[in-house]
């Protein structure tokens, strides 16, 4: 059975050979998490690429939120990435009312055709996740959904999270679920004993905070906790 996978948020090269050195099995690249994260450049994508071996997920986000903002940008941002070698992607948007926006998602994921990509967050600020899940299921390339089964974090979203997981393999939950969002290593063990195979960390292995780098020997301690 393959080890679960420890997929670790890098803004550098720095941050990305530390979070490869501890153990990470991915990274997902993001820029200013003042916003929460959003598209790096394509020059700060190609140091990372060049600096580790481990995959690569690019945050496709150009604004603050769940909307997608200047959709034109966002694809040539996304067509960009791709000349550059990106091969793997984080994308999702809301419309006003917390329902998907398909026309934007659809948009954004034919722009990285034959890519793999992650349908992010954006779930647990929806309106309705089941819909959102039937809505975007069959959107060729998603293989996972970053959630932590509420808004306020996994603390609050665990019941949620079981509960998808129990639908596996139904229409709409097909995709892995990949744990993040205020995730603490307290919650591991019962997630784990509970079947679920895949963790996004971010804050937990910064001690210093987002302005601090990633720290190789938190991620090394996630690492064992995860696979445990």
């Amino acid at each position: 059975m393959s080890r679960p996978i420890l997929e670790v948020i890098a803004l550098t090269a720095q941050d990305a050979q530390a979070a490869e050195s501890g153990g990470a099995d991915r990274l997902e690249l993001v820029a200013d998490m003042a916003a929460d994260g959003l598209t790096p450049s394509v020059a700060d994508f190609a140091a990372i690429r060049a600096a580790v071996a481990v995959p690569l997920r690019v945050m496709l986000r150009i604004r603050d939120g769940f909307a997608p903002g200047d959709l034109d940008e966002l694809c040539d941002r996304a067509a960009a990435l791709r000349a550059e070698g990106a091969e793997e992607f984080v994308l999702g948007f809301l419309d006003a009312d917390g329902a998907v926006d398909l026309a934007a998602t659809t948009a954004v994921a034919e722009a990285v055709a034959d890519c793999r990509w992650t349908f992010h967050r954006a779930i647990d600020h929806s309106a309705d996740r089941a819909a959102v899940r039937a809505a975007v299921a069959e959107l060729p390339g998603l293989d996972t959904f970053l959630t932590s089964g509420s808004p306020t974090g996994v603390g609050a979203g665990r019941e949620t999270l079981l509960g998808e997981l129990a639908q596996a393999g139904e229409p709409g939950y097909r995709q892995r679920i990949l744990v993040g969002g205020g995730l603490r290593a307290e919650h591991v063990p019962a997630l784990r004993a509970s079947g679920f195979d895949a963790f996004h960390i971010g804050g937990a292995v910064r001690p210093g905070g987002w302005t601090a780098p990633v720290d190789p020997a938190k991620v090394a301690e996630w690492r064992a906790l995860i696979d445990n």
